[in-house]
C-alpha cells in the first residue's frame, strides 16, 4: 500500500509520527490531512533519510532548494556542497534539475548524501538522452519517457515534477491570447515543442495513468508542473494559466484515486495584487491540495536581486495559503546558482516561510520571536545570534563591530535606548 492508501485505512505510520512530532501536533490529524489529499509526505518507499517533512494544510510553510548542473557546468563535488549548504541553512527538501552528462551520477550522489527528501523533473533527463543520440525532444516516444520516471524512481527519488497539464487546450489559450513571454518553463517548452511538431494531444496527458501506475510502485508524490506559469508579470493569470490549472485539479483527483500523492506547482511572475486570487483559485479548483510556489516574483525587473522579489511574494503565498515555496536565488535569470546564491536563496525563503507562519499565528513562530525580543531586551548577544535565522551571518556582523565586550552596539553606544530605559529603572 502506498501511504494514502494507508491514511484512508486509519494507519499511522512512522512517517506521520515523525512529521507530527517536529509539527507538535497529533499524529491522527497528519493521517487524516494525508487521506483527505491536503497533506504529503513525499518519500519514496526505497529510501530513508533524516529529516522526514509534511506538507500541506496545517503545517508549518516549507521551502525548497533547486540545485543541479548544466550542461555549460558539471561538477557533482560542486553539487554536493550545494546540497549540503542547502541543508545546513534549513532547506526541507532539494530538486536536482541537473542537466549534461554527469546528471545521472550527480542525482545518484544526491541521493545518497542527502538528510531531506529529493524532487526531480524526469523530462530533462529524457531530452538529454535525446539529444546525445542526436534525436529531438519532440521524438520522444512515451516508452522514453516511462523508462526515466521508473529509473529515477529505483534510485529512490521522493518526488517528481510531471507537466501533464500541458495540454493542446492550454497551448491554444497562450496562442490566442499572445502572452509577452510565451513560456519560461523548460518541461513545459518540451511539450510544446513536441505537440507542435506532432500535432497531437501531450503524451504525458494522454498516458497519463501509466505514469501513475509507476509513482504508485514505489510510493512517489506526484508535483504537477505548472509548464505554462506566466514568466512575464504582464501575463500573470492569464487564460493558459487558468486553463492549465483547471486540468490540474481533474489530474489531482485520477492520481488520488490511484494511490498517489499530489501536490500542485504554481507561478511564477505575479503582482502583489494577484497572489491571494491565485492561491484561492488553486485550492479551490484542486481540493485544497498542498500548492507548491516559486517565488512567486512580485515585479520583472529585480536581476541580481529576485531571491528579494521572490521572498516578498512568496511572503503573501503562504500566507494566504500556499504550502511549499521553491526558493529564488540572486542569480535567477542570470547564471547557474553558486554555493553562495544557494544559501542566500535559502535565508531569503526561510524568512518569507516564518514571516507568514508568524502571521498566522503559528506557536513555534510567535515563541522564536519572543526569544529574540527577550534577548534583545537583556543585551543578550549570544541568544539573539543563536535565535536568528541566519546565526553565521549575525555573529559575523556582530564580531566585525569591534564593540569588544561593551554591552551595546555600535549603531548607538552609550545611547542605547535599551541600555538607557533599563538604567531609568533603577
Amino acid at each position: 500500500m502506498t501511504l494514502i492508501e494507508k491514511a484512508r485505512k486509519g494507519i499511522i505510520t512512522d512517517e506521520m509520527k515523525a512529521v507530527a512530532q517536529y509539527e507538535e501536533i497529533d499524529p491522527a490529524s497528519i493521517r487524516d490531512g494525508i487521506a483527505g489529499g491536503t497533506i504529503v509526505i513525499p518519500k519514496n518507499k526505497l529510501r530513508t533519510f533524516k529529516y522526514i517533512r509534511g506538507i500541506g494544510k496545517g503545517l508549518r510553510t516549507k521551502i525548497n532548494a533547486n540545485i543541479g548542473s548544466s550542461p555549460y557546468h558539471m561538477d557533482v563535488d560542486e553539487e554536493l556542497e550545494k546540497l549540503n549548504a542547502a541543508v545546513r541553512y534549513g532547506a526541507d527538501s532539494v530538486m536536482d534539475l541537473s542537466l549534461g552528462s554527469e546528471l545521472i551520477k550527480i542525482r545518484r550522489q544526491i541521493l545518497k548524501a542527502s538528510d531531506v527528501m529529493i524532487g526531480t523533473v524526469p523530462i530533462y533527463q529524457t531530452a538529454f538522452e535525446l539529444s546525445a543520440k542526436r534525436k529531438d525532444i519532440t521524438e520522444m516516444s512515451m516508452n522514453d519517457f516511462l523508462a526515466t520516471v521508473e529509473r529515477q524512481a529505483k534510485e529512490g527519488v521522493d518526488f517528481m515534477t510531471i507537466h501533464a497539464g500541458v495540454t493542446m487546450e492550454a497551448l491554444q489559450a497562450m496562442e490566442r491570447q499572445k502572452r509577452v513571454l510565451d513560456v519560461v518553463s523548460r518541461g513545459g517548452a518540451f511539450l510544446i515543442a513536441w505537440m507542435r511538431k506532432n500535432k497531437r494531444q501531450s503524451p504525458l496527458y494522454e498516458f497519463y495513468d501509466d505514469i501513475l501506475d509507476v509513482l504508485a510502485s514505489y510510493d512517489v508524490t506526484i508535483s504537477l508542473g505548472d509548464g505554462m506559469r506566466p514568466g512575464a508579470i504582464s501575463d500573470a493569470t492569464d487564460r493558459a494559466q487558468i486553463t492549465e490549472l483547471t486540468c490540474l485539479g481533474e489530474l489531482a483527483q485520477r492520481a488520488w484515486d490511484k494511490g498517489v500523492q499530489v501536490m500542485i506547482e504554481g507561478p511564477g511572475h505575479v503582482p502583489l495584487n494577484m497572489i491571494q486570487e491565485n492561491v484561492e483559485i488553486q485550492k479551490a479548483l484542486t481540493n485544497e491540495a498542498p500548492f507548491y510556489v516559486l517565488g512567486p516574483l512580485v515585479t520583472d525587473i529585480a536581476s541580481g536581486y529576485d531571491h528579494i522579489a521572490g521572498a516578498i511574494g512568496g511572503t503573501l503565498a503562504a500566507y494566504y495559503g500556499a504550502d511549499f515555496l521553491c526558493y529564488v536565488t540572486p542569480s535567477e535569470h542570470l547564471r547557474l546558482p553558486t554555493v553562495d546564491d544557494v544559501i542566500e536563496g535559502i535565508i531569503a525563503s526561510k524568512i518569507a516561510a516564518h514571516a507568514a507562519d508568524l502571521a498566522k499565528g503559528m506557536d513555534y513562530a510567535v515563541e522564536m520571536d519572543r526569544r529574540m525580543s527577550k534577548a534583545r531586551k537583556d543585551l543578550n548577544w549570544d541568544l539573539q545570534i543563536k535565535t536568528s535565522i541566519d546565526p553565521v551571518k549575525a555573529k559575523r556582523y556582530r564580531d566585525a563591530s569591534e564593540i569588544g565586550e561593551h554591552e551595546e552596539c555600535t549603531m548607538c553606544g552609550d545611547y542605547c535606548a535599551i541600555k538607557k530605559i533599563r538604567e531609568s529603572e533603577g
